[in-house]
């Protein structure tokens, strides 16, 4: 493989098995940066949000009781007990927005990046069900966003120019924080 600075293109390879069925492809080194785009953008947009509702006062009951019992939504009834449920309703007021600014900051700064995908992801699939909406097919931006936060922890975004990167090459007793505890391989990148 040849370095960038020669003149030569890079690529990186990329092979998969799932289910017996495995694929593979060879991505170009500038995907990098767009994943790294993809990272700092999904991330802002989290911190905003959560920043606004912080800001603007935030209240879930009448989201969760009204929007899903308007648009067919399968779930109508797990949102409407939701919105009932006063305990429940308290914790939503505080899990999302607090949410989104941790999950916000997490994915900018490159911190517990799949950890931090992984309830970006649960949330949009939380909020894809409350937005339910077939009007133009089962693809809405919450889906979207869903797949971007997958994508931002399948390609371990967060070691690209992210703090996951030194995390995962600290060393304890000499050896690589990563390798002596590569289950956390799980949560970092």
């Amino acid at each position: 493989m040849s370095s960038p600075t020669d003149g030569q293109t890079r690529y990186n390879e990329l092979r998969s098995t799932l289910g017996g069925v495995t694929v593979e492809g060879q991505a170009h080194s500038l995907s990098a940066w767009f994943v790294l785009a993809l990272r700092l953008v999904i991330g802002f947009a989290f911190l905003y949000s959560g920043v606004e509702k912080i800001l603007g006062g935030f209240a879930a009951q009448g989201y969760l009781g009204n929007v899903a019992a308007t648009n067919g939504n399968p779930l109508e009834g797990m949102f409407l007990w939701m919105s009932q449920t006063p305990w429940f309703v308290e914790f939503v007021n505080v899990a999302v927005p607090w949410g989104e600014v941790a999950i916000g900051l997490g994915i900018i700064v490159g911190l517990l990046t799949r950890l931090a995908a992984f309830f970006g992801a649960l949330m949009m699939l939380l909020f894809y069900f409350g937005n339910w909406d077939m009007a133009h097919g089962p693809i809405n931006a919450d889906f979207m966003y869903m797949l971007v936060f997958l994508s931002v922890a399948a390609f371990g975004a967060g070691r690209i120019l992210g703090l996951d990167q030194y995390v995962e090459q600290y060393e304890i007793d000499g050896e690589p924080f990563i390798e002596k505890y590569p289950q956390l391989g799980l949560i970092l990148g």
